[in-house]
This record gives structure tokens, C-alpha cells and sequence, in this order.
């Protein structure tokens, strides 16, 4: 049997997250074979640790993923996400280590200051006509500067123990078994919801047969997760983090007319436009959603890091954009999901958890993602069948 170009497509555009889980277990397996120690018949990378360290490596890009997703879906991008993380980060860090404030002020600073930022810019972009590419370039260097300025080019540290619980805590182990109930519970509800609404409207579904199969395929998953991460400490905080903002960032794009409108806006602008949708709005909250998202990582990164420093965030938009593109989403826009993101950032996560192990050098380490991301890009070309 041949297989086509169009075999390729299909399977690209149908089982776009069952290629990238193999892609993730072809990664796993792979450095644990390269760091298998002999004398002690165990690999260094398939370990309960280094597993709850490389997630909560991955949820920072993660979180930032995630209302990536929706940046690109709508047609934009945004370059200062990095920056912006570095400066909540150091603010956060200010308001705990020189002022004393309590945790809940300083999150709900940050978390305003993270919205207020970044809606500038969605304002800048939908509003003035600005190119998203041009403000968002801006806005990397202005985060930047101002993230200089307010701490004098030096690490602000050690901050307090509640904000370090943020991002180097634990849940408990019955917890953890909770949270993995819930996020199964919330599968099946999509699951069924998105089944039920194509059923109304006449589209076709899948046999019931093959979703509960997924669903079981997920639900594994989901349990080997939870018993690795017990096994360890516990699920980490900000992987916690992480999946509440799946759950609902899910429930956004799949369940809302907001996340309809999101889909819509880059999937034709103007026919969007021409229906009444007030596409700068949509455009302005998507941005908003980008600066929580921010803020959030912010406040993780320096909780992770017990500091604030003024390099913190540094790349971070690259990984994420990369994490989006490698996880399906199209750079034209309109298609994309969020769940796919955080496969694409586990996949970056592993690579750099992984070569890091091993020692391979920094420079090493950008080439192979680098070529990794014009990799996936191709493959969104070629499974949307729009190669010239």
C-alpha cells in the first residue's frame, strides 16, 4: 500500500495530537536510553524527579502558550510576552523583598499590571493601526528597560517563603488524585458537549466506540501522570496552575461565543467584521488574556527561582510561539488548541531537559529547536495542503 500525500494530510489534520504524543514518547525514550547508567540499572531521565522537574519547567512556557494560542488563532503576534513576564516578575519581587507586602497584594498587583500592559498594547494594535509585529517589538524593549530600571540591573532576593511556595511547592497526594478527577471529569464533559453539538447540527461524529477509546487513551494518561508525580513529592504548584488554565482556556475556545468569535476573527476578518462582530474588542481581550498569562508565569518564574532578576524571561516569547506552532496551530490563523500548545511545550521542554542532561552544549541546543519549529511550520503547510 502507497502511502500519498493526501494519506499524510489526513492524518495530520485528524490525528494531529496522537502524532505529537508519539513524538513526546519517542523523546523519552530516547534519553533514557542515552542517560541509562549501568552500575545503578537506572536512566537519570526516566525518573519521578526529573519528570517533576521537567513539568515544571514546561508549565512557565505553558502558561504562556496557552493565551498564545489565541494571539495567533486571531491573526496577531506578540513579541513582548518575555519582557513583560521579566518585569512582573521584578515587580513582584520588589513589592515582597524591599516592601513587605503580603501575597495577596502583590499577586493582584501583578496580575493587574500584567492585563493593564498588555492591553495597551492590543489597544495600540487594534485601535491606532499600529502592526501588531511593530508594537508588540516595542513593547519587548519598553518591558525590558523598565524591568532595568526598577531594579538597578541586580537580582532582588530571597522573597518570602509563601510567594517561593508558588513555584516550588507541592500538593498533597490526595490532591493531586482529586485534581486528576477533575480534569478527566472535564474531558469527558467537552467531549460529549462538542458531540452532542455536532450531532445537532448535522455534522459528522466519530462512533462512540472510538470516543470512548480516546477518552480511556486519555484517562491513562492522566493516571500514570498523577502515581509518577506521587511518587516523587506530589504534583508541583504551578503545573496545578497549569491545568486549571487548560480546563478553562478549553472551555473558553471550544464553549463560548467569545472563543467563537476568536476562531472567527482569524479565520476570515472581514466576513467577521461584516456580521457585526466587534473584531478590535475581541482583538483587545485576547491581548488581555496574553498579559494574564504573563503575569502568571511571572509570579512563577520568580517564585522558582527564589529571586527576582532582571534577565528572567529572556526567549520566552520564542519558546512559546514555538510550543503554538509545533502543537498545531496555524500560522494563518483560525486553527489551533490550547491543549495542542502544551504538547508542543512538552515537547520543548523534554528537548531541553533532555540535552541538558547530557551536557550538550547551549548553541546545540538552539540549533535542534530552531529546526524543530521551521520543521512544524512546514508540517501545518503540508497537512493544510497549501504548499507552492
Amino acid at each position: 500500500m502507497t502511502l500519498t500525500s493526501k494519506d499524510i494530510r489526513h492524518f495530520l489534520s485528524e490525528y494531529k495530537i496522537v502524532a505529537l504524543l508519539i513524538v513526546i514518547a519517542l523523546i523519552w525514550a530516547l534519553f533514557g536510553v542515552l542517560t541509562y547508567t549501568p552500575e545503578t540499572q537506572t536512566s537519570e531521565f526516566l525518573t519521578s524527579r526529573n519528570f517533576s522537574n521537567l513539568l515544571r519547567q514546561m508549565s512557565i512556557t505553558g502558561m504562556l502558550a496557552s493565551a498564545m494560542v489565541f494571539v495567533i488563532v486571531s491573526g496577531e503576534i506578540d513579541l513582548s510576552i518575555g519582557s513583560l513576564l521579566g518585569m512582573v516578575g521584578g515587580v513582584a519581587a520588589i513589592l515582597d523583598v524591599t516592601y513587605g507586602w503580603p501575597l495577596a497584594g502583590t499577586i493582584a498587583v501583578c496580575l493587574l499590571l500584567g492585563v493593564a500592559s498588555s492591553c495597551l498594547v492590543g489597544y495600540l494594535s487594534a485601535y491606532q493601526g499600529i502592526p501588531t509585529f511593530i508594537v508588540t517589538l516595542g513593547g519587548m524593549l519598553v518591558f525590558r528597560g523598565i524591568v532595568l530600571g526598577l531594579t538597578g540591573g541586580t537580582t532582588i532576593a530571597p522573597v518570602s517563603p509563601e510567594i517561593k511556595y508558588i513555584g516550588q511547592g507541592y500538593l498533597p497526594s490526595v490532591v493531586g488524585d482529586i485534581v486528576a478527577v477533575a480534569v478527566f471529569a472535564i474531558l469527558v464533559l467537552i467531549a460529549m458537549r462538542t458531540r452532542a453539538g455536532r450531532i445537532k447540527h448535522d455534522l459528522p461524529v466519530p462512533s462512540m466506540a472510538k470516543e470512548v477509546g480516546k477518552l480511556a487513551a486519555f484517562g491513562a494518561i492522566i493516571v500514570a501522570f498523577v502515581l509518577n508525580l506521587n511518587n516523587y513529592h506530589g504534583v508541583p504548584v504551578p503545573v496545578l496552575i497549569l491545568l486549571v488554565i487548560l480546563g478553562v482556556f478549553t472551555v473558553i475556545g471550544d464553549m463560548t461565543v467569545f472563543g467563537r468569535r476568536i476562531y472567527a476573527v482569524g479565520s476570515n476578518l472581514e466576513a467577521t467584521r461584516m456580521s457585526g462582530v466587534n473584531v478590535a474588542k475581541v482583538k483587545l481581550m485576547v491581548f488581555g488574556l496574553m498579559g494574564l498569562m504573563c503575569a502568571l508565569a511571572g509570579l512563577a518564574t520568580t517564585a522558582r527561582l527564589a529571586a527576582g532578576t532582571p534577565s528572567a524571561g529572556t526567549g520566552a516569547e520564542l519558546d512559546a510561539i514555538a510550543s503554538c506552532f509545533i502543537g498545531g496551530t496555524s500560522m494563518r490563523g483560525g486553527v489551533g488548541t490550547v491543549g495542542g500548545a502544551l504538547v508542543g511545550a512538552t515537547i520543548m521542554a523534554s528537548l531541553d531537559n533532555g540535552m541538558s542532561m547530557l551536557g550538550v552544549d547551549t548553541f546545540w541546543q538552539q540549533i535542534v529547536k530552531g529546526v524543530i519549529l521551521v520543521f512544524a511550520v512546514w508540517m501545518d503547510i503540508v497537512s493544510s495542503g497549501t504548499r507552492r
